[in-house]
């Protein structure tokens, strides 16, 4: 028996090793709740319904969606590298930060540069210095390519991502 539990456990540690280190793969500690043909869906499905905003429109009107359920279609631009627990979207110059639910649910490491669709509450709230250092050590960016400042920031409950 003790032979038997040993084994499994040396299984599962290298399974989890290999997705976690291999080159091949990207790291993906979330599996999807929903997955077409096209699609993957992380954390909860996406609202039916809905205009869906780009970051553009959610900027330019950021007073009247302060606090509140935003939808967005966006391209990634950066992915945290250690966990996937973050991104930061990009449209042009204008950039959010997009952090999950409860810490709940996280994306793959390899979603940067794919454009998706998030369901999410918005805020603009500040940034200190060390955050914004901590952010670009899990980017995997030197210190100070993130300065501390105000920031466009959404806690995404869903995210749509291509396949």
């Amino acid at each position: 028996m003790k032979t038997f539990v040993l084994i499994t456990g040396l299984l599962v540690m290298g399974v989890q090793g290999a997705v976690l280190a291999g080159d091949e793969q990207a790291v993906r500690l979330s599996e999807p709740v929903v997955v077409t043909d096209t699609h993957e869906v992380f954390g909860s499905p996406l609202p039916e319904s809905g205009e869906i905003l780009d970051i553009g429109a959610l900027l330019e009107n950021s007073e009247r969606y302060q606090g509140r359920d935003v939808l967005l279609s966006t391209r990634i631009a950066k992915v945290c590298q250690k966990k996937g627990c973050f991104f930061v979207a990009q449209h042009g110059s204008d950039t959010v930060r997009v952090t999950f639910k409860d810490y709940g649910f996280f994306i793959p490491g390899d979603s940067g540069g794919k454009t998706v669709t998030l369901a999410g509450n918005y805020s603009s709230k500040p940034l200190s210095r060390e955050e914004a250092a901590h952010l670009a050590e899990d980017l995997g960016e030197s210190e100070g390519t993130i300065a501390p400042g105000q920031e466009h920031a959404i806690v995404a409950t869903s995210v749509s991502i291509p396949k």
